[in-house]
Parts: C-alpha cells; structure tokens; sequence
C-alpha cells in the first residue's frame, strides 16, 4: 500500500512492552487505562489517513522482527501482555526499533518523517517521564511540532506523569492534550506517493 503522506504523525511508544521491570508492576494499572484512550484514537488517526508509527524497545532482542516482538511481549507469563495485545499495530501502521529510551537515538524515524513530510507529531506511550519525555526532548532538537496526549501516556505513578508533562510544557513550550482535544483537518494531511523505504532502513 503506498505511504500516505502527513504533515502530521502519531507516535506511540514503547507500549509494546512485557513490563517484567522493577516498577513495571506500578506501571500496569496505568497502563491498562491508557489502553482504553490510546486504542480508539490510533483507530480515529487511521481512519483520517494520518500516519500511526510505533517505536519499540527492542528488549536486547536484536534478532527479532516485529511478529518476534510481539509474541515475546504477549507470551502467557508477560505482565503487560494485556497492553501489547491491546494496542497491536495494525497492518499499515509503521514499526521501528529502537536501542536506547528516545525513539529518534539511532533509529530511522527521522528519515521516516522526512519521507512522509511530517512537521508535526502527536506522541503518547510509555513512560511518561522516560521514553516519551527523551523522544519529547529529541523531537523539539529536530524542530517537530509537539503534541504530547495525557491520557494516552501512563507512568509509575499521576506524580511521575504530571511532572514530566509540567517539565516538558515549561522547557520545551510542548503542548499537552487529551486526545479528545485534538483536531485533525484535512489541511494535515496530503495526497498519497509510492512507498519508498527511508535510506537508512535499506
């Protein structure tokens, strides 16, 4: 299916994810209420033609494609099993691996976004104040437009959410909001073009 290009992105990160980590048990009831945000509005991006890219922790897995992944984030013992099956990428969504906590450190996502032509991304995922505030911080040294969704990023605890989401408003001016605040116009998106698969993932 040729890409469909954006001005605008939604990035959804590390939410494929075992959660078997210290904390990870803290992490999971905030977790699973994401998943009840987070599901619909990927659906709602979908259906407005806007690009859903996942970034994932790779979990030392360097072997793995993404079905691997997901059978190991869904296998019967995983504590975040429910999440990962919740949140499944759909067929056409994008999916890049990342090695390190920001989704843009060595990983193709910038050469992606540049291919779609997206200026602006919608970020939500997991952890509020790890993941998705490193990727917060890499996508404003790239100049994106960032909107960060606060029911659709979950942490350890509200304190550990809040006060990242207060960091990254007041350092980096992000703009934070639910996702039923967010409007997308057909001014975001573009016409369709042949995929063409980023430099750096050939």
């Amino acid at each position: 299916m040729p890409d469909q290009r954006s001005d605008i992105a939604l990035l959804i990160i590390d939410v494929l994810n075992d959660l078997e980590f210290p904390g990870g048990e803290r992490v999971l009831p905030w977790a699973l209420r994401m998943t009840e945000r987070l599901g619909p509005f990927a659906e709602q991006m979908r259906k407005a033609n806007v690009p859903v890219i996942y970034v994932n922790d790779n979990f030392d897995q360097w072997h793995s494609d993404f079905a691997e992944l997901y059978r190991y984030c869904t296998r019967k013992d995983a504590r975040g099993r429910a999440v990962a099956r919740a949140l499944k990428p759909a067929p056409d969504d994008y999916f890049i691996l990342k090695p390190k906590h920001s989704a843009f450190f060595a990983t193709s996502l910038v050469p992606l976004l540049e291919h779609l032509g997206t200026k602006r991304l919608l970020m939500a995922g997991l952890a509020t104040n790890l993941c998705v505030f490193f990727s917060a911080h890499d996508a404003h040294m790239h100049e994106y437009k960032i909107t960060v969704l606060s029911d659709c990023c979950a942490a350890e605890s509200d304190t550990d959410h809040d006060m990242a989401l207060q960091q990254l408003q007041r350092f980096l001016h992000v703009r934070v909001q639910r996702s039923d605040e967010v409007k997308v116009g057909a001014s975001s998106r573009r016409k369709r073009t042949a995929r063409k698969t980023p430099e750096s993932q050939k």
